[in-house]
């Protein structure tokens, strides 16, 4: 199984490159090739940091060649802002779209809960919930499985959400539709959970 992970200098990318060869999978990287993505079998967007570094892949043709690939049904993976990329854009650098796959903007999670002050960035440990029977890339991860977060913005819940987390109120941790899929959480840092996510995706 061949995996391509795009680099856009904002990616976890040595963690997922490593989960990714434990798991058997023949990994190639391109951060502008778009030679690489036309070919590509599978697709990899990792991402930890500000939303605006996804710029990047407007300027290297990337966006293009990446919205080709998933309209020819190659299976997609975002993680962390590689997922909130799939939405139509995110409150933390609103002049940058997203790809706009799935509807509505990613937003910052709320100063205040019940007043009383949240905690931001969310980092840690917590739940799945609310986990999707059809979903195939959460294919025997159950209810209640913890996977490890790190991050201040948040997908909105939609008809393609395949998992729930609560954080200051409840929000999308698993988008999926077809063949594109994106996680919030790092399946990398994620232990057994996480490394059945990635498993699950590489035998799509």
């Amino acid at each position: 199984m061949r995996v391509t992970v795009i680099d856009y200098k904002a990616g976890n990318l040595t963690s997922v490159l490593k989960a990714l060869r434990h798991l058997g999978a023949e990994v190639e990287v391109t951060d502008a090739d778009l030679a690489l993505v036309e070919r590509a079998e599978r697709i990899v967007l990792p991402g930890v940091g500000h939303f605006a570094a996804t710029k990047r892949l407007d300027d290297t043709g990337l966006t293009g060649a990446i919205r080709a690939a998933i309209g020819r049904g190659v299976p997609f993976l975002g993680i962390c802002v590689g997922m909130q990329w799939l939405f139509e854009g995110s409150t933390e650098a609103p002049g940058i779209s997203g790809l706009g796959h799935f509807a509505e903007r990613c937003a910052r999670f709320p100063a205040l809960v019940d007043g009383a002050e949240l905690k931001s960035p969310h980092v840690g440990w917590n739940s799945l919930e609310g986990v999707r029977a059809d979903s195939r890339l959460l294919r025997g991860v159950e209810n209640g499985g913890f996977v490890y977060y790190s991050h201040s913005w948040r997908a909105p819940i939609g008809a393609a959400t395949a998992a729930v987390t609560e954080y200051g109120g409840v929000f999308t941790a698993v988008v999926e539709r077809e063949n594109v899929m994106g996680v919030q959480f790092h399946p990398e840092k994620s232990s057994a959970v996480g490394l059945q996510v990635l498993k699950n995706f590489l035998e799509l």
